[in-house]
């Protein structure tokens, strides 16, 4: 790799051997590149991707030193490339295996961070004090929301400083499903997952009664225990919706005491789990929010933390950078069995894995799902690759792993945060307002127009990457210092706002009878 901040060309230039670059801000028609003496031969918007060579028909389109595609029409040096001029086809795609070298050692204890979080009884740490209203079924998602709003309208939480709100955490399922089949699994695995995360210490988990997803059944099967912080409750039996949030206010107002009791403390930063996610990317999303946030996760695992790739659909193509550096061939083969999975899924359903890139990733530069998978690995940073998990699966391993969810962010984050996620990083580059309760989520600009344009919703500019304010590394600092501060409680931009009552959706898979 070569820097791409090295000179002040009009593009960005990230291998030797790519044949395109980046624009770092429009570029208009017969203006130069300062790249192999070549001159633009019409407008290039900003993010998008100009030949910086002559491109025969069939050959392989490169940027990050591999393959994004191929030229479906020649393409002459200087020109615009992007959907109209670059197909994929799969034999682009690379799966071998390997391994890193052993990790570097770990940092003395001398330079060991700390960060201030709650303590929970099972000795997970959170980074926010939640109560979390769980509804098994879309049938009791209303009186779930009215016990909330209830709750934060009549002042419910007067003087509980120490308890970061009460969130209904509401979906579309529950019943009409098989109780032996996938879908089933996830999403009794993802409910029980929020009751268990870190950043929630009490939990009311309500139902109508009748459904398919008994609550008594999840209480017993993942082994939770109703007591002071953890109440289960039926509209059928409380008598209806009036007397079902008058019971729900009241079990909630029985643990207030318990959860408000709970204080921060001085905890390793080995109890920090971040949720990796990118949406809404462009073209620079991979050359300045991604690999800082990857430079991030670097600091991070090195003081023990945990860093979780995940969306399988947006590593495709890309996954080989993952399985050279996975610990063992069995955590290898783990990650291209799920994409597999992935492969089959798709086809079943009519679709392909390179309808994944969205408009506004079209729109923001991106042309393919490989040159979007390229960008999105980097979140990861650099470390071996420990583990791979299915959807919603507890994480117990540190370090980098990944987590088998659709590149959907919502329904990905919330496998992650069902996993223990107890902090979300989002990097975007279209921009983002979503809210992830109970996780804190830190917004991370990769570009400074977005930043400047949505600043109420952005918490970090990386554009200054682009313009060679900032490098990746000192961009990665600022970033890893960023989640330390969230972690002890400081408030992200979303948190300012109130947002992330919207975001909890479990992953749907199979029929609904």
């Amino acid at each position: 790799m070569i820097s791409p901040l090295a000179s002040a060309s009009p593009v960005i230039r990230l291998s030797r051997t790519d044949n395109v670059g980046v624009a770092r801000a429009d570029i208009a028609p017969g203006q130069g590149l300062s790249e192999a003496d070549v001159t633009a031969r019409q407008a290039i918007p900003r993010g998008h991707k100009v030949a910086l060579a002559d491109i025969a028909r069939g050959d392989a389109v490169l940027k990050y030193g591999q393959p994004i595609g191929v030229a479906s029409a020649p393409v002459r040096a200087g020109e615009h490339v992007h959907l109209h001029n670059v197909a994929m086809h799969d034999g682009l795609r690379r799966g071998d295996c390997g391994s890193l070298p052993p990790p570097g050692p770990a940092p003395g204890a001398a330079e060991r961070r700390t960060f201030s979080g709650y303590l929970r009884p099972d000795g997970r740490v959170g980074t926010r004090n939640y109560i979390a209203i769980i509804s098994s079924v879309n049938c009791s998602a209303t009186v779930a929301r009215n016990i909330a709003e209830r709750f934060a309208r009549d002042g419910g939480l007067h003087g509980r400083a120490y308890i970061d709100g009460v969130v209904p955490l509401t979906h579309g399922g529950g019943c009409a499903i098989n109780t032996q089949g996938e879908g089933y699994r996830l999403l009794t695995r993802t409910l029980q997952g929020y009751a268990r995360n870190p950043n929630v210490g009490g939990v009311l988990m309500l139902g109508l009664g009748c459904e398919t997803n008994q609550i008594q059944r999840i209480v017993e099967e993942y082994g939770l225990k109703e007591g002071p912080a953890l109440r289960t409750l039926t509209i059928q039996n409380a008598g209806g919706t009036r007397k079902s949030i008058e019971a729900g206010c009241e079990a909630i107002a029985e643990m207030l005491d318990e959860v408000d009791g709970c204080r921060r403390s001085v905890q390793p930063l080995s109890h920090i789990r971040v949720g990796l996610q990118c949406g809404g990317s462009d073209g620079y999303s991979g050359i300045s929010a991604n690999p800082a946030l990857g430079c991030a996760m670097d600091l991070l695992v090195a003081q023990g933390g945990t860093a979780v790739l995940s969306e399988t659909p947006e590593i495709y193509g890309a996954e080989h950078l993952l399985t050279r550096r996975a610990v063992s061939p069995e955590v290898a083969n783990k990650l291209l069995q799920r994409i597999d999975w992935w492969l089959d899924y798709t086809a079943r359903n009519g679709a392909e894995m390179n309808n994944n890139p969205s408009h506004g990733n079209k729109e923001g530069g991106l042309t393919t799902i490989l040159e979007k998978s390229l960008g999105a690995v980097a979140k990861g940073g650099s470390t071996a690759l420990r583990a791979v998990y299915e959807y919603a699966e507890r994480i117990d391993a540190s370090g980098l792993v990944f987590m088998d969810t659709p590149g959907y962010d919502p329904v990905s984050v919330t496998g992650q945060v069902a996993g223990g996620c107890n902090l979300i990083c989002f990097t975007t580059g279209r921009g983002s307002v979503s809210g992830f309760k109970p996780a804190p989520c830190i917004k991370i600009a990769t570009n400074s127009q977005m930043y400047q344009h949505m600043s109420e919703d952005m918490d970090i500019d990386c554009g200054t990457i682009i313009t060679g304010q900032q490098s990746v590394q000192g961009a990665g600092a600022e970033i890893f210092e960023r989640i330390v501060a969230v972690a002890s409680g400081e408030k992200t931009r979303s948190e300012v706002y109130d947002y992330g009552d919207n975001e909890f959706v479990p992953w749907q898979l199979g029929a609904i009878t």
